[in-house]
């Protein structure tokens, strides 16, 4: 223990100091005082001030000072305490429960309480008003029920320190709920308060594009042109965002065949997939899995749509699906044959309204809220995201689900 570590801060996890005694620390003291033959028998912890007598047999239990009590010489010792006659040793002789002051000890057996930390809680004791001996089997016994002891402390202090545990996960887990749901709140007002004086924004424009004088002036309409395409792009960028905000908070459970949904979502992304000349394919079977299958959707539309995006230049985009079990989770892949993305930025990759493409993707429309979504979702599912290279090139973004949250 440390020096600075005051005694009471070492016993307050084991909350047995000021509580009824713990039956099963009693059945120990009580089995010490027979096997010894003596009528009494304790569990003793002290702090810098006080012994407490946690548990007793043959009499009731007290507290007392620690400048009173015998066994707080006893734990500072090395080894455990066999006096016949306490009388006879020095260190003993004039403690006010052998004067009789207090009592009148005479036989008296002290077993240090070592945690597996090395620390000494106090000591099992037992002890009589008649001078005794008792024998090296009895002795051995008593160290059995010694460490017998620590086992019941350290089990009723893992229990505590559990329950506290899980205390403050439920009271994490309650203040994210409240989180998500303020935070979709605040971005389903903030996308309302954007979205409207915007749509009036790009009313405007499209009205003042389509003025003659306009129109007929190449360098007017093509600030208006770029206007509007910033403006779409803002308007992108507030949906997507609003997208982030709601998903990964609440999700609706139910039975989702992958293989289903990829065919769902291939089919409404014909004309995205023909129009860049690409393809996207299934390797293998994909598993039925327990999710929430408009969440689930969404991380396989963005990934694929990413795919499709970030292609290379004069290169039709190559977009395959597979999955496979492992460990205890589904891991699922969706590579691609894209510009890829370089080792250094992955670890940021993942983060809201980052890019992390290199120069050749400037150009590429993109506001960095695609994965962030994904990692949200898969992470609301107990599962994980990362990101490796494609054999030949490009990027997979893989993502697993714990079994238990498949069928």
């Amino acid at each position: 223990m440390s020096p600075a570590r005051g005694r009471a801060q070492l016993l307050a996890p084991y909350a047995v100091i000021g509580e009824p005694p713990e039956p099963d620390l009693e059945a120990i003291a009580s089995i010490a005082a027979h096997i010894c033959g003596v009528p009494k028998a304790v569990v003793n912890l002290i702090d810098d001030t006080h012994q407490y007598q946690v548990a007793a047999h043959g009499f009731t239990q007290a507290v007392c000072d620690r400048e009173d009590s015998m066994c707080a010489i006893s734990m500072t010792l090395p080894e455990p305490v066999y006096l016949p006659d306490a009388r006879t040793d020095e260190r003993w002789a004039n403690s006010p429960f052998v004067t009789g002051a207090i009592g009148n000890v005479r036989f008296y057996s002290s077993t240090q309480l070592i945690t597996p930390r090395g620390d000494v809680l106090g000591t099992l004791c037992v002890f009589d008003e008649e001078v005794r001996e008792i024998t090296d089997a009895q002795r051995q016994q008593l160290e059995l029920l010694a460490h017998q002891v620590v086992d019941v402390l350290e089990l009723r202090r893992q229990s505590f320190a559990l329950h506290d545990a899980i205390a403050t996960l439920e009271h994490t887990r309650e203040e994210l709920v409240r989180s998500n749901e303020h935070l979709a709140a605040f971005a389903g007002q903030v996308s309302h308060d954007l979205k409207n004086p915007l749509a009036s924004v790009v009313g405007y424009l499209h009205n003042l594009s389509e003025v003659g004088v306009v129109a007929a002036e190449p360098e007017a309409s093509w600030c208006t042109q770029r206007a509007l395409a910033a403006s779409q792009r803002m308007s992108d960028m507030i949906g997507n965002l609003l997208d982030f905000a709601s998903v990964g908070g609440s999700l609706s459970f139910q039975r989702v065949d992958v293989a289903d949904l990829m065919a769902d979502l291939t089919d409404d992304l014909r004309d995205a997939i023909a129009s860049v000349g690409g393809t996207v394919e299934v390797d293998g079977l994909l598993p039925t899995v327990r999710a929430d299958r408009v969440q689930l959707r969404a991380v396989l539309q963005n990934l694929i749509s990413n795919a499709l995006k970030f292609r290379r230049l004069h290169r039709p985009p190559q977009v395959c699906v597979s999955a496979a079990p492992q460990g205890d989770h589904w891991l699922i892949r969706v590579a691609d044959n894209g510009i890829g993305i370089p080792p250094d930025r992955r670890e940021q990759a993942f983060a809201l309204l980052s890019r992390v493409h290199d120069e050749s993707a400037r150009e590429i429309a993109g506001n960095g809220i695609g994965l962030a979504t994904c990692k949200r979702i898969v992470t609301a599912h107990g599962g994980d995201i990362g990101l490796a290279d494609s054999p030949g090139g490009g990027t997979t973004v893989w993502f697993t689900l714990p079994y238990e949250a498949t069928m």
